[in-house]
């Protein structure tokens, strides 16, 4: 699997599709559902698409699975962030001890929580002096989030941990949709006013330096072990239909990817929460999505994609135990 960024752009080329059928016979029974047609709004929208994707008209949620990949980042050294990369790896550890806010918000959700290490939390090279990864590194963070993602998953959520990642997911941005570092970046894990003219600046340098190249050679050059990781976990899903929750502004960077390499290379996903970090707005739009969610989240874990599962169970609850008008004895509309 994916033995050079060519097999990669093979595969992105070839993407399976929705079951159209599937989303038909959805629609045809909300349309008899006791309620007026769309009166469930995004709830409807969030049960055809579940089930379009799982090749089912009665889509499920039985097995929801969460995953954290955390890595870290060389840029760390230019002052991008308030917090040390030894936090990344302390973080790890609160989540396997069930301390942080995911692993209340996966039990809330009823899913299964895998936190991933990537390259054992190896960092990335500064991107400001060279490519943050080479072709191997890459691909081996490509391969092991692909490998991450669980045989007969229902929902995949994603999530991540690095200090530093929204810088690189800034800088990806803005070389997959452009724009300058000050378009792009954002207070991240708490940085003041100084810090994100600090953060900017960064990013234009290391956009300088890289120049061109297609989605992959931007992901390899500006993102991180994480993110590329995450990138071959929805790859993955995609082959085998399964429908992804993205998280904030990180996940959906990581992921942009393929809507770049592919049309319709991220229909299979849903951006969960409109993160408070300033790009991502600005990506959402990009990629044409409407975040179900605007609370104000910028913590990444993969909270606010855990958060929508409630809400993606009680769409499907209404889709299944509602009754039809007939069944109900009640007058349909003229």
């Amino acid at each position: 699997m994916f033995a050079d960024l060519d097999d990669v752009r093979r595969v992105c080329r070839s993407l399976p599709v929705v079951d159209g059928e599937v989303v038909a016979r959805i629609g045809a029974r909300e349309a008899v559902l006791t309620k007026p047609p769309g009166s469930l709004g995004r709830l409807e929208e969030m049960t055809a698409w579940l089930g379009g994707w799982q090749g089912t008209a009665r889509p499920r949620l039985g097995a929801v699975q969460v995953v954290v990949f955390a890595g870290n980042h060389g840029v760390v050294a230019q002052g991008v962030s308030p917090y040390p990369s030894d936090v990344t790896a302390q973080m790890v550890g609160n989540f396997a001890s069930g301390g942080a806010a995911i692993n209340q918000l996966a039990r809330v959700a009823g899913g299964r929580l895998d936190v991933v290490p990537v390259r054992d939390l190896a960092a990335t090279a500064d991107f400001t002096l060279g490519p943050a990864m080479d072709e191997a590194g890459f691909l081996a963070a490509v391969r092991c989030g692909a490998g991450a993602v669980g045989e007969g998953t229902d929902l995949l959520c994603v999530g991540e941990m690095g200090i530093g990642n929204t810088t690189a997911a800034a800088a990806l941005c803005a070389a997959l949709f452009g724009g300058s570092g000050a378009d792009w970046a954002g207070r991240g894990t708490g940085l003041d006013e100084a810090g994100v003219m600090r953060k900017a600046e960064v990013i234009d340098r290391a956009l300088a330096l890289h120049g061109g190249g297609d989605a992959l050679l931007c992901a390899m050059r500006l993102g991180g072990y994480e993110l590329a990781a995450i990138f071959g976990a929805v790859l993955a899903a995609r082959m085998r239909r399964i429908p992804v929750m993205l998280d904030g502004f990180v996940c959906t960077a990581a992921a942009a990817p393929l809507a770049v390499l592919a049309a319709g290379g991220l229909d299979h996903a849903r951006v969960a929460h409109r993160s408070a970090e300033v790009g991502h707005a600005r990506l959402v739009g990009a990629l044409g999505q409407v975040p179900l969610l605007d609370w104000g989240l910028r913590l990444g874990e993969a909270s606010g994609a855990a958060l929508v599962v409630p809400l993606l169970r009680a769409a499907l609850a209404c889709h299944e135990g509602m009754a039809s008008f007939a069944e109900a004895g009640v007058s349909n509309r003229a």
